[in-house]
């Protein structure tokens, strides 16, 4: 069975910095590309960052220069470093990957919380 486990949100001030992870299992974790989603309150969920098999990256224009993510094929975990935190990065913070059948598959999420 698929299961994504996010950890590593929290409080933090506006200028601050967290580092989320996402520990997979029961899937070749190094096939797929992973992405995390955030969900602010009142608004639909947006893509903020990919990683590919080969470590190929994309960013949301809002996060570019400030969030990094990575992964650790070894230990089935990829990473999102997020630096100079604004308020506006407030959300909840999902691991994602889709399947090569169309399957879609998510974490629970993690909350992030940036104070001003």
């Amino acid at each position: 069975q698929v299961q994504l486990v996010e950890s590593g949100g929290g409080l933090v001030q506006a200028g601050g910095s967290l580092r989320l992870s996402c520990a997979a299992s029961g899937v070749i974790f190094s096939t797929y590309t992973m992405d995390w989603y955030r969900q602010a309150p009142g608004k639909q969920r947006e893509l903020v960052a990919s990683i590919t098999p080969r470590s190929s990256t994309n960013y949301a224009d809002s996060v570019k220069g400030r969030f990094t993510i990575s992964r650790d094929n070894a230990k089935n975990t990829v990473f999102l470093q997020m630096n100079s935190l604004k308020p506006e990065d407030t959300a909840v913070y999902y691991c994602n990957f889709a399947g090569f059948l169309g399957d879609n598959h998510w974490g629970q999420g993690t909350q992030v919380t940036v104070s001003s």
